[in-house]
């Protein structure tokens, strides 16, 4: 079996535009070597790769078998070639990366340092969305990572654990629930909240959560950050949902109490999500490392 990267472009081309000489001419052959490089890849491979009518050809059944691995082995040799290219520039790469509010504020900035610090010549893209956003963009080719929730359904990405997260409810030291060891969200709904800013993950999130038990979260004060969040919770203003890592550093300068709450979405899993680890550059192969490690 002996061919080369110009048959399967051309192979492709053809099977694309269903002709042989409109393949011919996207390959910038003429038609007669066109056609003879076709019948030497069937040659080659011992078998018939389209069926031939007048109004063009189309792909037999190993014809079609041979257009999904040539559509691979193009498209890895792209990707080896660009690869080789960036480290012949000194490794110049960008990493677009999508997380929820709870992984961005609690989990990545250390591990994000870290990368960053080992890849001078790499800059990251990062923004905030809800889980099943995350999902959808990297299915469509829209960012290049996810770190996200296992409730998601990732379909048929790669996934890898990330880390487990917990929510526990923050509230004042004087609150009618202060003294509760654990509370549903539902009936933390009955009280006045503390919140991030309009438009966070994660407030959409529980708003969520709020609507399928027939409710609503009644914020006195919408704020960015955990720290501000938890500075009004102090000061009486109003119960918040805060990832137990961001209460345990409130509590360590403020007069707060956490309480555990018994909603089954309170723990869960997060994942690093991507379309496929091994087609990825370098650059984005050591960031999924770094996050695993």
């Amino acid at each position: 079996m002996s061919f080369e990267l110009t048959d399967l472009r051309l192979f492709l081309n053809v099977a694309e535009s269903g002709s042989i000489t409109a393949g011919a001419k996207a390959s910038f052959m003429a038609l007669a070597s066109a056609s003879a490089r076709i019948r030497g890849l069937e040659d080659s491979l011992g078998v018939g790769l389209f069926n031939r009518g007048r109004r063009g050809v189309e792909l037999t059944h190993a014809g079609r078998a041979l257009a999904h691995h040539a559509r691979i082995v193009l498209g890895q040799w792209e990707r080896m070639r660009q690869e080789m290219a960036e480290y012949a520039k000194g490794l110049k790469g960008h990493v677009r990366l999508l997380c929820n509010t709870a992984s961005l504020t609690e989990f990545l900035p250390d591990l994000l340092t870290a990368y960053l610090a080992d890849h001078p010549n790499v800059s990251l893209d990062v923004h905030e969305k809800l889980s099943t956003e995350i999902v959808q963009d990297v299915v469509d080719g829209k960012a290049d990572v996810g770190v996200m929730a296992g409730n998601a359904d990732m379909g048929e990405l790669e996934a890898y654990p990330f880390r487990r997260l917990k929510f526990v409810l923050a509230v004042p030291p004087r609150h009618p629930l202060a003294r509760r060891r654990s509370v549903s969200f539902s009936e933390a709904l009955g009280h006045d909240f503390v919140g991030l800013a309009e438009g966070s993950p994660l407030q959409t999130y529980l708003e969520g959560h709020a609507v399928r038990l027939g409710k609503q979260v009644n914020y006195r004060v919408r704020l960015r950050g955990f720290l501000a969040v938890g500075r009004m919770v102090e000061n009486g203003v109003g119960l918040a949902v805060l990832p137990e890592s961001a209460a345990q550093r409130c509590k360590t300068t403020m007069g707060i109490r956490t309480i555990r709450l018994t909603d089954a979405w309170a723990s869960r899993q997060l994942f690093i999500c991507l379309r496929s680890l091994a087609d990825q550059p370098a650059h984005v192969r050591e960031l999924v490392q770094t996050l695993r490690a």
